[in-house]
């Protein structure tokens, strides 16, 4: 049994991961929610992720008004894995500044 409780405790935090390429994007801890919509269906808003790079300031009209967001690629391979809200001009779409969408056709789990 002690073997068993072991192995238990040496499996990390649940992950997101590349897609492509299984680089570690987010943790399952900081979903925010999973009822998002990304351009390929399904997506998650993170408050934050990790090894990718974020590539230029745009506004884009999306379903729930005007952003200004910057699409975010793996920092490995250079997918294309979403994008991160810069500035939302509606007020009600303020919550989502700094937080990232994530679709889920581009990540996969990790350690569940």
């Amino acid at each position: 049994m002690a073997a068993a409780s072991a192995s238990a405790e040496m499996v990390g935090p649940r992950l997101y991961s590349c897609c492509n390429c299984r680089n570690h994007v987010a943790l399952h801890d900081d979903v925010i929610s999973k009822s998002f919509q990304g351009r390929n269906g399904r997506a998650f808003l993170f408050s934050h992720a990790m090894n990718i790079a974020v590539g230029p300031k745009e506004d884009r009209q999306l379903m729930t008004g005007l952003h200004t967001v910057a699409d975010v690629y793996c920092s490995d391979c250079r997918e294309v894995l979403g994008w991160k809200y810069e500035r939302a001009y509606e007020e009600t779409q303020k919550y989502k500044e700094g937080k990232f969408i994530l679709e889920k056709s581009k990540i996969v789990k990790e350690n569940w």
